[in-house]
């Protein structure tokens, strides 16, 4: 998950949590499992408990940059096989995706997993803890998973291993992904418009043959409580857009700007006026929204103005329809407060792009007793995360559920994701795979009482 806040706080009580279910078209009002269902699957993920907990500490001690996650998917890959699954490797690079034909005849349901970590110095110390160094973009850097990765992948091992002992009882085919390089990547691609993470296993067919009806994922966090699931119907995690800005005046004496263009000048203005795109311009009582410049390089010296400056930013949004709009609102106020000062500015946004994270009102409707019934009432709604995930593009395809789990570290500060310091409670991950398996079993059953 791309810069998670470390603030995760519920903001509905359970009884306005039941008001909002009952007001909002599309949502069920019961599992289509039964307690006795429900309750079966917790047990066996408690017996795979410490299978998950191995894995996860052997992951988490060999961690792999994004797209380089070959270990990794070796270890998933021979798992799956040796539970008798069907299982494709290599897709969208070094996903693995495996397939559980049920015994009885039904639809497909898929589960998400995503697999790389992040070039950061782990300070932890764990017993544990990575050591490992990897090519970043070329450069020597240390690696560590430092965003749960590790847990979501081990977790989602468990969910195999519980599903798999079950097989004759399932109505369908639950398809498990195994997903690299969420976190964007760790080399230069090879052309300009490749694809990684979602969607290139997207493009590599992973929800085809066969085809999905619906898909879960999870990610695990220091907030909720630990055991806790926190989600929202609707629009939950926002889309994430980085671009970059040119600006290009004319070089003068920095005694003499008005023998030349300032881009400097230019560009304070530009940072300035992009403030006004959200507080001005965007309707924000539909949806916030965020426009930030990260990064502004331009000039050598204190005496010359320079010709080139160039920003780097990100826009968050909430909403397709924003997001197309806020893009263009950005376009044009740069090149016409450029224009204003005499320079000209481009605006171009990265195809390294993350939708928004959107959880239809049905699935959802499916999903929430689910999760309640898993968690004994602890599933709530929580605010809306300004961080990032790329489950969104497997959403923009089929219908798509994620949730965040809580799992806020025992006997230590909780530390946000992508802190050196974060790390997780690992008895959130039973609950974790009890949930994964919940959900694939009532929507299958679900599909198939609908046939």
């Amino acid at each position: 998950m791309t810069r998670l806040p470390h603030a995760l706080s519920f903001s509905l009580s359970p009884v306005m949590l039941a008001a909002a279910l009952a007001l909002t078209p599309g949502l069920a009002s019961a599992q289509a499992l039964s307690p006795e269902q429900i309750q079966q699957l917790g047990q066996r993920a408690q017996a795979v408990q410490p299978k998950m907990v191995a894995w996860r500490r052997d992951i988490h001690q060999h961690p792999e940059l994004s797209g380089q996650e070959v270990r990794t998917a070796k270890l998933v890959a021979d798992h799956l096989r040796a539970l008798g699954l069907e299982v494709r490797t290599g897709v969208g690079g070094t996903g693995v995706v495996g397939l559980l034909r049920g015994g009885k005849p039904g639809k497909v349901v898929a589960l998400r997993a995503d697999m790389d970590a992040l070039p950061v110095l782990e300070q932890t110390g764990l017993p544990f803890a990575s050591k490992v160094t990897a090519k970043n973009f070329g450069k020597d850097s240390p690696v560590m998973h430092a965003c749960g990765h590790d847990g979501h992948t081990a977790i989602l091992m468990g969910v195999a291993e519980v599903l798999a002992g079950m097989k004759a009882e399932i109505p369908g085919t639950v398809k498990f992904i195994f997903q690299p390089a969420e976190e964007g990547r760790s080399e230069d691609p090879k052309h300009e418009h490749e694809t990684f993470g979602a969607k290139a296993m997207i493009a590599d067919g992973v929800l085809d043959n066969p085809k999905v009806d619906a898909i879960f994922g999870l990610h695990l966090a220091p907030r909720p409580a630990l055991g806790a699931i926190g989600y929202r119907i609707g629009s939950m995690m926002a889309g994430a857009d980085g671009f970059k800005i040119n600006v290009t005046g004319k070089q003068t004496h920095g005694s003499q700007p008005w023998s030349g263009i300032d881009p400097i000048a230019a560009s304070a203005q530009i940072v300035s006026g992009l403030q006004t795109v959200v507080s001005r311009q965007l309707d924000i009582t539909k949806a916030p929204a965020v426009v930030t410049i990260g990064a502004i390089n331009g000039g050598n010296r204190e005496n010359i103005i320079p010709d080139k400056v160039e920003m780097l930013g990100t826009l968050r949004t909430f909403n397709q329809d924003m997001r197309t709009d806020a893009k263009q609102r950005i376009a044009h106020m740069v090149s016409t407060i450029a224009s204003a000062s005499g320079a000209t500015a481009q605006v171009t946004f990265s195809n390294v792009a993350y939708p928004p994270t959107e959880n239809p009102a049905e699935l959802s409707g499916h999903a929430v007793p689910v999760l309640q019934a898993v968690t004994g009432g602890k599933a709530e709604v929580i605010p809306l995360v300004s961080g990032s995930e790329d489950f969104s593009d497997f959403q923009l395809k089929v219908p798509g559920f994620f949730f965040i789990l809580g799992a806020p570290p025992k006997d230590r500060t909780p530390a946000p994701n992508h802190s050196p310091l974060f790390d997780f409670d690992e008895a959130a991950m039973p609950t974790g795979a009890q949930a994964l398996s919940a959900l694939a079993l009532d929507q299958l059953t679900r599909l198939a009482s609908a046939r």
